[in-house]
């Protein structure tokens, strides 16, 4: 394989047609295969040259739109979700560029797959640029390939520029992100009621603290597609995490954090990452696990044990929180807590929260790959706190460790 092209575009009749004004010599043959559309071209060598053969698989999503849907539709919509996992885990030397690519991939709709089987096409590394111009694409490449620009895997915009690596290299300074207005309206006419005024309440919120809203951001998912995490598994995600907490805040050592975790049952709560972080939770380590404080406070929150979540100008102070209320202590029993608990907030509530942070998140981001420092509310807790809504919603099926905050 020479690269896999993504674009937001769709139609198959539009790409053959496209692909076919690239090869207007070849043979061709048209099939099916699953969810597939293939073209197989074969080009003659000439009188002593061997015939050179070129295979495109070509796939879309069930339904085009800007966003990836929570339920897949099809298996390239399961890919992408796969596909943004790997960029968002990958390092990277320019925070915008890595971002603005992120916002893309929420907009791809098609993918199509480009193997050289037999032979060297000498202009094929100019066909799938203009390709690529065409439906202002994205590429997947693997290296050593005649369109390659790094030792590794890598993707790379429209002109095949380099936009990320797995070593994080970058060769471009912005990534234009454009969506296709009738998938918008098309979303639009089938959303619920409870979504479009969750929306509209919370850009009145934006409004009264003067930040900025896009009003072309979508709304999360509404209360008929949503299933929240039980209030069970919700008191022993909490009640794990405040003990590592406590690591983070230096109130314990880990060696007694893991001798309680492990004491009162609840090292089978506590995530892979938690693991690595209590047998080695260095200074920077502790400083970032830390930030966890505003999840806890989140579901806490969830579990009716807070009234609010406040504004996310000022860190939450656990403390305020009633000792009686809480899940752990000195000498004290989690699974007590944990059996107590039986009932959270609301689906609406919950869901109210969410878009609002969704909100917050977009305006921060913004800020960010703009140069600039928003004024008004705290990032870091904004991040923080949709992390924990994003898991209580059962945002994308992902585990704690695994949340995606999409922007």
């Amino acid at each position: 394989m020479i690269c896999t092209i993504y674009s937001h575009h769709v139609g198959f009749e539009n790409i053959k047609e496209l692909i076919l004004s690239n090869f207007p010599k070849g043979n061709i043959l048209f099939s099916k295969e699953d969810e597939s559309d293939i073209i197989e071209l074969e080009i003659k060598g000439g009188l002593l040259g061997s015939s050179k053969k070129i295979k495109i698989t070509y796939r879309e999503r069930l339904i085009p739109s800007y966003q990836i849907p929570e339920i897949d539709d099809s298996a390239l919509t399961a890919n992408l979700k796969g596909l943004y996992g790997f960029v968002d885990s990958l390092p990277t030397v320019n925070e915008k560029v890595k971002d603005l690519f992120l916002h893309k991939i929420l907009t791809l709709n098609c993918e199509f797959t480009i193997t050289q089987e037999n032979g060297e096409v000498k202009e094929l590394a100019t066909i799938i640029e203009n390709i690529a111009q065409e439906l202002d694409a994205v590429l997947f490449v693997e290296p050593e390939t005649i369109i390659s620009k790094s030792s590794g895997q890598h993707f790379l915009d429209k002109n095949l520029n380099l936009i990320i690596d797995t070593e994080g290299n970058c060769e471009i300074d912005t990534l234009d992100v454009k969506i296709n207005s009738d998938y918008f309206d098309d979303d639009q006419n089938q959303l619920e009621e409870d979504q479009l005024l969750r929306k509209e309440k919370n850009e009145l919120i934006l409004e009264e603290y003067n930040i900025k809203i896009n009003r072309h951001l979508p709304c999360v998912e509404s209360e008929n597609e949503t299933t929240l995490r039980s209030p069970k598994e919700i008191a022993q995600r909490v009640s794990a995490l405040a003990v590592v907490n406590l690591v983070a805040f230096n109130s314990i050592s880990e060696e007694e954090a893991t001798e309680y975790l492990k004491e009162y049952n609840l090292w089978d709560f506590t995530t892979e990452n938690e693991k690595e972080f209590l047998a080695n939770p260095t200074d920077d380590k502790k400083a970032q696990e830390s930030w966890k404080c505003e999840g806890i406070w989140v579901l806490m929150w969830a579990l009716n044990k807070i009234e609010t979540l406040d504004f996310p100008d000022e860190f939450c102070d656990l403390e305020n929180i009633d000792p009686d209320d809480y899940p752990v202590g000195q000498e004290k029993d989690p699974n007590i807590f944990i059996d107590s608990i039986v009932s959270l907030r609301s689906k609406s509530e919950i869901l109210d929260a969410n878009d609002l942070y969704y909100r917050f998140n977009w305006a921060c981001v913004d800020e960010r790959i703009n140069g600039r420092e928003i004024e008004g509310i705290n990032p870091g807790i904004v991040y923080e706190r949709q992390y924990a809504l994003n898991w209580l919603i059962n945002y994308m099926d992902q585990d704690w460790d695994s949340v995606s905050c999409d922007t």
